[in-house]
């Protein structure tokens, strides 16, 4: 791959400038790799809520409550106590990644369990972290042989009845692989509001980490072999990692526009590129436009895209509208080009049936809710879901279902991991 980018940050500030195409690779860029890892990783956990749990009997899941048991359990107060313990016992050796810290006064807690425990399965990220914080608790806090079952159950929700611990007391990006729709799809399984969340809800940086888990999973479904490698790694660049500034550009000169005038504004720029070029003049004057380089065209189109998404939301300050943002981008370029649209049409596709799922007769829960996994989602190949993401963003808690509603532990412990935090910033530095 002979390509050369440049990455800029949200603000249109230059982060690094002539950067080789696969050094933002995620098999080989330092910093996607380290996201992943700690994506796999890294658990949130609730001590003041777990607290209120035990105390209040609401330990087994929604609506099943033990009246009558109060047990009071110092969680709180021996929070120090409690994470040494954990990280104690989820090292193991000295000098591992291991981690576990205490944030917001020892209410809530980091955890994340050394690489060296991934055997074969990623679920160890959250099973090794609720084991340990199980016996933490126990031995810390002295508790019973008798009220110990308590303590278990507390920490692992309604497993094994159920096989899945969301009622559990470590909450992860990823979701249990049994959840996942097919090979690969681990890191494509994590709600936009989480990563909405995670980066404090800036728009490009939420688009940025989401669309970095979402080429990653592509590379993990085997949809990056040979000539399509190069494919995503421009997708990735132009759309999540903000190329040459292009993204940036787009919503700058459109502020005050309106979705199509981004489309013109894209055409106008592939034009000057000269990325597409007049293929054919009709009787009627339109002009039908043509690539050499279809896949570049793809990453332009990808970050024109995100920009309309933005700039449309940004107006009515409101995520709603970002099914029919992607469909109608697409269409009017498709329009004015006569060329194909995102992922050859799949992300406008994708976008009449989120749309239905969200907003007509299933109304199912709002565009905060969708993942890469979901069935109506999971069809485009890394380019639409972060375009939910920064409409969530965006979104002034229009919704019902709001990143600070759904997904504010996350903000709160995953927020403070500099990689989560400002995700162009540390792949441009790997890049380098």
């Amino acid at each position: 791959m002979a390509d050369e980018i440049d990455l800029y940050d949200d603000r249109g500030t230059v982060l690094a400038k002539g950067v080789p195409l696969q050094n933002i690779s995620p098999l080989k860029n330092a910093a996607i790799k380290k996201i992943v890892n700690l994506t796999i990783r890294t658990g949130a956990v609730d001590l003041a809520g777990l607290e209120k749990k035990f105390a209040t009997g609401a330990i087994a899941g929604r609506g099943m409550v033990i009246r009558g048991v109060d047990r009071k359990f110092p969680i709180v107060d021996k929070a120090s106590e409690i994470a040494k313990a954990v990280e104690d016992m989820l090292r193991v050796e000295s000098g591992d990644d291991t981690n576990v810290e205490l944030i917001a006064g020892g209410k809530r807690m980091l955890v994340q369990p050394p690489t060296s425990r991934i055997l074969s399965d990623y679920s160890v990220g959250l099973t090794a972290s609720m084991g340990a914080l199980t016996h933490a608790i126990i031995d810390v806090c002295d508790v019973s042989m008798w009220d110990a079952p308590y303590v278990h159950a507390g920490v692992w929700g309604m497993y094994p009845q159920n096989p899945d611990p969301a009622d559990g007391a470590v909450k992860m990006l990823v979701d249990i692989p049994m959840k996942n729709e097919g090979p690969g799809f681990t890191l494509r399984n994590i709600p936009v509001n989480h990563l909405a969340a995670t980066v404090r809800k800036r728009a490009l940086q939420g688009a940025g980490l989401t669309m970095i888990l979402e080429e990653a999973a592509q590379f993990e479904m085997g949809n990056c072999m040979g000539p399509h490698e190069r494919g995503h790694l421009l997708d990735l660049a132009y759309e999540g990692l903000n190329a040459n500034n292009m993204v940036h550009d787009l919503i700058k000169e459109n502020g005050k526009g309106t979705l199509g005038d981004v489309v013109y504004s894209l055409v106008e720029r592939a034009k000057a590129d000269g990325v597409i070029k007049p293929k054919k003049k009709m009787a009627s004057g339109y002009v039908v436009y043509e690539a050499d380089d279809p896949q570049l065209w793809n990453a332009y189109a990808s970050a024109g895209l995100l920009a309309a998404v933005s700039v449309n939301c940004a107006a009515m300050r409101a995520g709603q509208s970002v099914p029919g943002c992607i469909l109608y981008y697409n269409v009017l370029l498709e329009h004015e080009t006569g060329m194909a649209g995102v992922d050859n049409g799949m992300a406008q596709a994708a976008s009449v049936s989120s749309s239905f799922f969200s907003h007509s007769i299933y109304g199912g829960g709002g565009p905060g809710v969708f993942y890469g996994n979901h069935i109506v989602t999971r069809h485009p190949k890394g380019q639409f879901i972060p375009c939910f993401c920064a409409a969530m963003c965006i979104d002034a808690d229009t919704m019902y279902f709001t990143p600070a509603r759904t997904s504010a532990l996350y903000g709160e412990v995953l927020g403070a991991i500099p990689e989560f935090a400002e995700p162009m910033k540390a792949v441009a530095e790997a890049a380098k």
